[in-house]
Formats: structure tokens, C-alpha cells, sequence
């Protein structure tokens, strides 16, 4: 992966685990108890916990850096040979061994999970508390497995920008600026005097009295597909989910926890972190959750990516070093707020983003003779310009189905405006085993909406 100089590093503190996933099929019953058989598993190793959240950020182009509870036991190796490619990991001593979470699936839906391994840090170590008190930018991804609590007074000496909580841990210390918990942690958390039913209000209500009770600048209570509240102590805001998903939600708060911690360690405003870290979240699930991340044992860091103007031999150097290519299409004539959601959450899917775009020709085919607003020229520079873009290929016909052919992307991305129509590049990437996907757009954001106000404004 090539990490970017211009985003600040990151330092993950939690507690690491193994995941593992046994995927299979199932269409009957065992004879000897009612219970699916699962037959023909597939198995598949990959970060969890801490170690995950780590590892989407390094993904993300980010130096990373993880503070975390690893020993030399089996699962322990497993977890360092992952992770080696892509961050820094700083072992604090466990007792015991690295917890292992095993789900088993059938048509990829969980039939049953199994845990083992309860190793907890034993205490923290001189270089974990060098790297931490000279961090930058923290996260912690707490787990109850006690790297935050053998920490727990360098993180009070300097609060991180995020913590993820876990029942079994202990509170954020006081002057963190993001606590992002789920909403029944965020129920179970709260004082007792303070706990409402169920609800919009009650996730409001518990937020702002935590936000009291721990001392810290914000709590955000994340509601799944819903989106997440987001309180300051009173007059929470409301976040919505771009789009509804009801896939594998497996991991979506460690993407959303490692997006807010990146996006604040950046400069960004707490709500605008939130905001990033939804839609974040969101592609994540409807890219299918942590199932669908790619492989880490199968792949090494990638060097840097080459200084080009030719999307065709950048999508060969990702290939030929294992990465994953993702295109995404579109006019793309006025640049707005919904196209940017769109190509950032479209570059965390993989290693590197071709925009695909009309040429002035084809916008007008498709849209009449008043458009393009913007020539070819200046929609390419605005769209180089942009940190999540690596590079930019131009196609003239109607559609780019001639364009993947030659660059053979691994995923294709859609604005969700899409929704209610074919994907007819669906079946090309299925030629090489690529795969389409439909992203949210933001609401309300479109070039031809933009249009029409600045022509009303004129008037």
C-alpha cells in the first residue's frame, strides 16, 4: 500500500484478535440433531479487533502504527504474519494466548460463533509508552482485554481522539474528544438514574449523559443502518445512513471508529469526522462487512504508486503486486459533495481508484447540448486533483465497457442513484471476476440540481 505523506500517522491501541471465517453451504439437517450441516468450508483468516480497525487505516494510505496485546503462540504468529505488510505493531505481553473468533457461515449468513483463547495484556512496556506519549493521533479500540487500562495514565496525560468502548472495558479517560459506542453499549453505559427506553430519544439522552459522566467532548452512538447521534451534552445531531444495508455488519464499527480517528487526525471537525465515518461504514457493509476485505495474508504492501499518467499501467502495477483495482464512471461535469463521498468511499475498497470519465462528446450524447458546463480538460484536473483519485481514463462511447476491457478492474462502483436500474457492466467484470457495486450518493446532491439553482439565482 502506498502511504500517503500528506495524512497524519496514526496510533491504534487495543486489543488484537484472529478472525476466522468457515464459509460453506448448507441444505439439510444433521440426522442426529437439528442443526444445519455445513459442508465444502472455505477458510479464511483475518485481523479482528483492534488489529482490524489498525488495519483498514493502513489500508486507507495511512502510516499506522499498533499497540496491542500479541504473543508467540499460534494464533499470535498468524496475526503478525498479517499485519507485517501493512503497520508497525508493538507487542505488549499477554497472559495467555490471542483470543480466536470463529464464525461459521452457510450462503454466507452466521450459523454459530465460536471463541477461544482469553489471553488479557499482562502490562505495558517502555516502547509502547515512548510511541504513545510522542503519537500525533491516537485511537483506541478497546476490547476489555486491558491494553487501555496498562495504558490508561500516558492516554490521560494526552487524550486520544477516539475511543471505542467495550462493556468489558473500562471509560474513556476524560478529554478524549470522540467516544464511539454501539447503541445497547451506549444504554448499558449510561448511569442508571439516566436510562430511557428504547429509541431516538433514548440513544440522545444516554449520549448527553455520557458525555457528562466521562468528561469527554463528544459521544456518538452509532445505530447501524440508521446512522449515528452524535452529542455534544445537548441538541445531539442526527447522522443518517446514506443507504440502508442488511448485509454482514461484521466489523462496521471498527471501520467506523478507524474512519473518525483519520478523518479528525486531519484537521476535520468532530461532525464532519461523523459524517465521514457513516458513509464510511455504510459502503462497508454493502461492500460485504469484513468478510469482503481483502485477504492480508495474500498480499504484501505495495510500493509506492508510480508517478503516471497512464491508468492502464497503474491498474497492471496493483495487479501484478496482488493489489485491488477500482474503477468508478460518470460525467462527473459539476463537482459536488455527493461525488466526493461517492470516490472516497470507492477508494477504500482496494489499492487504487481510475476514475473513468466521458469525454465532452458523450456528455452531450447523453445529456443534451448545453452540457458539458465544464470541458473535458478542467473535469480531468479538478478530478486529479482530489487525494482519493490515482489516476484518471477518458472514454468517448456511451458507456466505458470498452475502457474496463482494457484496465480489467477487480470492483466497479456506481453512484447509488443507480439503484432502480440494470448495471449493464455487471456482466463484463464478471468475465475476469470482477465485481459491481452501487455506492450511496449523498441526497439531494446532483449537477442538474446545482443547474437549476444557479439558473433561479440568475433570475
Amino acid at each position: 500500500m502506498a502511504v500517503r505523506t500528506d495524512r497524519t500517522p496514526l496510533v491504534v491501541v487495543g486489543d488484537a484478535l484472529l478472525d476466522r471465517d468457515l464459509t460453506g453451504t448448507a441444505d439439510r439437517l444433521a440426522p442426529d440433531a437439528p442443526v444445519p450441516v455445513v459442508q465444502e468450508c472455505a477458510e479464511r483468516i483475518r485481523p479482528g479487533g483492534a488489529a482490524l480497525a489498525a488495519y483498514l487505516a493502513a489500508r486507507d494510505g495511512r502510516e499506522v502504527t499498533l499497540i496491542a496485546g500479541v504473543g508467540e503462540d499460534p494464533a499470535g504468529l498468524a496475526l503478525r504474519e498479517l499485519l507485517a505488510p501493512w503497520l508497525k505493531l508493538i507487542p505488549l505481553p499477554l497472559t495467555g494466548t490471542v483470543p480466536e473468533k470463529t464464525r461459521v457461515l452457510a450462503q454466507d449468513r452466521p450459523v454459530v460463533r465460536l471463541d477461544r483463547g482469553g489471553g488479557r495484556v499482562r502490562e505495558a512496556t517502555d516502547e509502547a509508552r515512548d510511541a504513545l506519549g510522542c503519537a500525533r493521533a491516537v485511537l483506541v479500540s478497546d476490547y476489555g482485554r486491558g491494553a487501555a487500562d496498562a495504558l490508561r495514565d500516558v492516554l490521560a496525560a494526552r487524550p486520544p481522539l477516539v475511543w471505542d468502548p467495550h462493556p468489558r472495558g473500562g471509560p474513556p479517560v476524560p478529554g478524549t474528544r470522540l467516544v464511539t459506542p454501539a447503541e445497547k453499549e451506549a444504554h448499558g453505559f449510561a448511569p442508571s438514574e439516566d436510562r430511557p427506553g428504547g429509541g431516538l430519544r433514548a440513544a440522545a439522552l444516554n449520549a448527553a449523559a455520557l458525555v457528562r459522566d466521562w468528561r469527554v467532548a463528544a459521544v456518538t452512538v452509532t445505530l447501524g443502518s440508521r446512522g449515528a447521534l452524535l452529542s455534544y451534552g445537548e441538541h445531539p445531531l442526527l447522522v443518517p445512513a446514506p443507504a440502508a444495508h442488511h448485509g454482514d455488519s461484521c466489523g462496521a464499527g471498527d471501520r467506523f471508529a478507524a474512519t473518525a480517528a483519520a478523518v479528525l487526525a486531519d484537521g476535520t471537525l468532530v461532525d464532519e469526522a461523523v459524517e465521514g465515518a457513516v458513509s464510511a461504514a455504510t459502503a462497508f457493509v454493502a461492500a460485504g462487512g469484513a468478510a469482503a476485505v481483502p485477504p492480508a495474508g495474500s498480499e504484501r504492501a505495495l510500493a509506492a504508486l508510480p508517478d503516471t499518467d497512464d491508468p492502464g499501467a497503474l491498474a497492471a502495477r496493483i495487479r501484478a503486486e496482488h493489489g485491488t483495482v477500482v474503477a468508478a464512471g460518470g460525467c462527473f461535469d459539476l463537482l459536488h459533495a455527493g461525488h466526493v463521498g461517492l470516490l472516497q468511499a470507492a477508494r477504500r475498497l482496494g489499492d487504487c481508484l481510475v476514475v473513468c470519465v466521458n469525454s465532452d462528446a458523450s456528455v452531450r450524447r447523453g445529456k443534451g447540448g448545453g452540457r458539458p458546463v465544464n470541458p473535458l480538460a478542467d473535469r480531468v484536473r479538478v478530478l486529479r486533483a482530489l487525494a482519493c483519485v490515482d489516476a484518471v481514463a477518458v472514454f468517448d462511447e456511451d458507456t466505458p465497457e470498452r475502457l474496463l476491457g482494457e484496465l480489467r478492474p477487480d470492483v466497479w462502483v456506481k453512484g447509488g442513484d443507480y439503484a432502480g436500474a440494470d448495471l449493464p457492466e455487471a456482466g463484463l467484470l464478471k468475465e475476469w471476476g470482477g465485481q459491481a457495486v452501487l455506492l450511496p450518493y449523498l441526497d439531494g446532491r446532483s449537477s442538474t440540481a446545482l443547474l437549476a439553482r444557479a439558473a433561479e439565482g440568475a433570475r
